[in-house]
């Protein structure tokens, strides 16, 4: 057994003795105005100071969190680099900037229609946080579902601020996105008849959860990337992006690549480029912990930004209201949702539930962190506080077997440190997850500059301010092969001119006008965690 604390403890026991009353409250809500006001005071997109004002580019005037407007606003890598861009080591159709599930998924769309097609990424090949994700995948495709009930879900989850046609095109191509993965090879979960196995998540009206146990983006990602090597496309790995390449049009027309370790600069020439970088929760914003991948670090979002595009919703973050708070070696771990939507229930010190489980992710988040901070009703952990995640539960409601059967990841990552989920509860506490926000983007994935096309989390709009447990790997299957079909046709009638990267001087130019004087160099492209002398 875990070598909890006599404190800790004792409130395990608070626990186990009210688990009988609490069963009959599984389902009770809050009202949409105590939601507001949990979100109004607690969610950490509500802290005025964590913000500053961009003072460059088409964001200019609008507000980030201190972390992405440091790399924004700061100087490029390739500023006293001597680069000639007439030494061309990749000419490609089809550039893709980014291994994960969404670069995969592009790639494979765009070599489908002829293009010659190079996948560039600064770690391996399914390094992202695609493989980290757990629960599932959404898809209206079940007879009391339609993509209608989906919108409306995801509209509501995402406070009404979604992007109606990406939000439409989500939705609707949900169904055919999780036939092209079944058919690629994908084990989700099945019942003896084939019948897909669905299940809810928070703020779901239906079951459309489609998963594999929860290994779901594990199993997406391994798929993805078998058919990547089968198709023979390019994959240049442990290469990162620090610059786009525009021509004398102002069109994209490659990008600078550095080699993780040697650093030898690598030039990139492609008629269209895409963009698929991930999230940005190793910035760990406002001191979070995260359940992101070691690069997950808005490297997309900078490029994009000092070449013009514009940004939607970069303030906003998700906080999964799970990540593990004990034991301090899986600190900021991501605990799936599923365990909720299987039965699992938040309960505080005292043993009491103290919000429904499946609310939206950013209502549970906050409540935990109301719980923890205003009413004292936390429990301590070696690296902060937390609350309890009811896990037993699971085998209780629904049959012992249950948590072995369809959360095998969740059971064998805790009993690695003597904790067994089927009889204790664990303890939890928000986690630095998902970067709701993003590059703007219309519905055929391209952005304001023409040829540069943005899949999966570097993508804003899609979920509005706040996302529902599944669309993710919804996401960045249908903008993933949404950007590969469309640079894969649109590079057919590209002419390139002359190779420039003109607009980071001008970038520059602005920063020195704007009087910013920063030390950064963006992007970022992994996180430091040495330790900092005194």
């Amino acid at each position: 057994m875990y070598n909890y604390t006599e404190e800790q403890l004792e409130y395990m026991k608070k626990v186990e003795a009210s688990r009988a009353s609490r069963i009959e409250k599984l389902h009770e809500r809050m009202t949409a105005e105590e939601k507001d006001a949990v979100l109004a005071e607690f969610h950490p997109d509500y802290i005025t100071t964590a913000y500053e004002e961009l003072k460059v580019g088409k964001n200019k005037g609008g507000k980030v969190l201190h972390e992405l407007a440091d790399l924004l606003q700061g100087h490029s890598r390739i500023l006293n680099m001597d680069i000639d861009l007439n030494k061309i080591d990749y000419d490609v159709d089809v550039l893709v900037i980014g291994g994960g599930g969404a670069g995969s998924s592009a790639a494979i769309e765009a070599h489908e229609r002829g293009a010659n097609v190079m996948i560039a990424t600064k770690l391996r090949l399914g390094d992202a946080n695609t493989a980290m994700a757990e629960g599932g995948i959404q898809a209206a495709d079940k007879p009391n579902d339609s993509p209608a009930t989906h919108y409306l879900d995801a509209l509501g989850g995402g406070h009404f601020k979604n992007k109606p046609e990406l939000l439409y095109k989500l939705v609707n191509e949900a169904p055919e996105a999780i036939l092209w993965l079944n058919n690629l090879g994908v084990m989700f979960d099945k019942e003896p008849d084939g019948t897909m196995v669905t299940t809810h998540g928070g703020g779901t009206s239906r079951k459309r959860m489609h998963a594999c146990r929860d290994y779901s983006g594990s199993e997406i990602m391994r798929t993805l990337r078998d058919e990547v090597f089968n198709r023979g496309i390019t994959v240049v790995d442990f290469t990162a992006a620090i610059e786009l390449i525009k021509d004398t049009d102002g069109k994209i027309a490659g990008a600078v690549l550095m080699n993780m370790e040697t650093k030898e600069i690598l030039i990139a020439r492609a008629k269209t480029v895409v963009i698929a970088t991930g999230g940005a929760g190793r910035l760990h914003y406002q001191g979070f912990p995260t359940s992101n991948h070691y690069g997950a670090t808005a490297d997309g979002l900078v490029l994009a930004y000092r070449a013009g595009a514009k940004l939607l919703y970069p303030e906003t973050l998700q906080y999964h209201p799970t990540g593990a708070a004990e034991p301090t070696q899986i600190y900021g771990a991501l605990v799936t949702e599923k365990v909720r939507s299987l039965g699992a229930q938040l309960v505080n010190k005292d043993g009491e539930a103290f919000v429904y489980s499946l609310e939206t992710r950013d209502v549970t988040a906050s409540s935990i962190i109301r719980e923890c901070r205003q009413r004292g009703n936390g429990i301590k952990t070696t690296d902060g506080e937390g609350v309890w995640l009811d896990t037993p539960l699971i085998d209780i409601l629904n049959g012992e077997g249950t948590i072995e059967k369809r959360i095998p990841a969740m059971l064998r990552m805790f009993g690695k440190y003597g904790i067994d989920i089927r009889k204790e509860p664990i303890l939890i506490y928000p986690t630095l997850h998902y970067q709701n926000g993003g590059i703007d983007i219309g519905a055929n994935g391209m952005t304001c500059v023409e040829n540069l096309y943005v899949a999966g989390e570097a993508v804003g709009g899609i979920h509005g301010t706040n996302r529902l447990m599944g669309n993710s790997l919804l996401d960045i299957i249908v903008f993933g092969r949404n950007a590969g079909q469309q640079a894969g046709e649109k590079y057919k009638s590209v002419e390139l001119k002359e190779l420039t990267l003109d607009h980071v001087k001008d970038f520059e130019k602005e920063l020195a006008e704007a009087g910013i004087s920063s030390e950064t160099a963006s992007p970022k492209l992994l996180p430091d965690y040495r330790r900092q002398a005194n």
